[in-house]
């Protein structure tokens, strides 16, 4: 094996051994990794991790803002060559960091998008009828828009996870951390619809428990609930882009807007910081703001 994929290997295995990081993120680590060696082998040769400096890094993050990628995602791709870094350095296989004088400035952060009241109503009242794929996609955005959780935790549900009597959901969280959540009558009534009547039509082996199955019997995707929620929203007249992250933004502005304490909300998110809650009270002061110009007595005075 060879000296810099050795050093890469160790990381690896430092992720899934020691911070138990999921097999998503260690690939998300690697790719992001394997990507800036390939930079460097193309643009003047890679002599090992060990060997490059500061100026290297400077010159691939420059690439990365020419190739007009996306702050987060040039974010992430300098979050794992600090991670990779600092792992190096700890380990004392390098002496010096050479991303540690390296900050990428974080640009404004955008308000979350999320759907108004009326407009989840109208992708509710859509989905009517008996076909297994509609009362399977109706318990599906209920499930969403109910409890806030990341499509990867709808995607990877079991039916053990779920206690229909507590309306409760035991939700496998980022980083393995395990959270509960509530759901209403109402979404109780469209999953036990699903359950009862669709998923076993869907169903192709008993085994299977995974609750939310496609039209050939396996597990639903991430990919596959939001191609199936951008057909759905889009059929009833909700145009654009949309995405699965943005049933959880409604959840949380609907939560805040209601009246919910931001620890609750932080809690039934699973956020491990508030600051990443705190986001959308950006969303309800708009709305109030929006308020306060609309009633207040005199902005409507001449």
């Amino acid at each position: 094996m060879a000296k810099d994929t050795d050093e890469l290997e160790h990381f690896i295995s430092y992720l899934q051994n020691e911070r138990h990081y999921s097999s998503k993120t260690v690939l998300s680590y690697r790719t992001d990794l394997l990507e800036a060696k390939k930079f460097w082998q193309e643009n003047g040769g890679f002599n090992g991790w060990i060997k490059v400096n500061e100026r290297d890094v400077q010159v691939y993050l420059q690439h990365l803002a020419d190739r007009k990628l996306a702050r987060s995602s040039q974010q992430r791709q300098m979050s794992s060559l600090h991670s990779f870094y600092r792992f190096l350095t700890r380990r004392r296989i390098i002496k010096i960091d050479p991303t540690q004088a390296i900050t990428l400035r974080r640009g404004e952060k955008k308000l979350p998008e999320f759907f108004y009241q009326p407009e989840i109503k109208q992708v509710f009242d859509s989905l009517q009828g008996n076909k297994p794929l509609t009362v399977r996609n109706l318990a599906l955005f209920e499930l969403f828009y109910a409890t806030g959780m990341r499509v990867s935790e709808v995607s990877g549900l079991t039916l053990k996870q779920i206690d229909l009597s507590l309306q409760t959901i035991l939700v496998h969280g980022k980083g393995n951390k395990d959270r509960y959540v509530a759901f209403d009558d109402r979404t109780k009534k469209s999953l036990v619809n699903y359950l009862e009547n669709a998923r076993p039509k869907l169903l192709k082996d008993e085994t299977e428990q995974h609750v939310f199955l496609s039209n050939l019997g396996k597990p639903i995707s991430d990919r596959g609930i939001q191609y199936v929620m951008q057909k759905t929203f889009n059929q009833a007249g909700i145009s654009g882009k949309v995405h699965p992250h943005e049933l959880r933004h409604t959840f949380a502005t609907a939560m805040l807007n209601n009246g919910a304490d931001l620890r609750s909300v932080q809690e039934l998110l699973g956020h491990s910081d508030l600051s990443a809650t705190q986001i959308y009270t950006h969303v309800t002061m708009a709305h109030l703001k929006s308020d306060y110009e609309k009633y207040f007595p005199r902005n409507k005075e001449s």
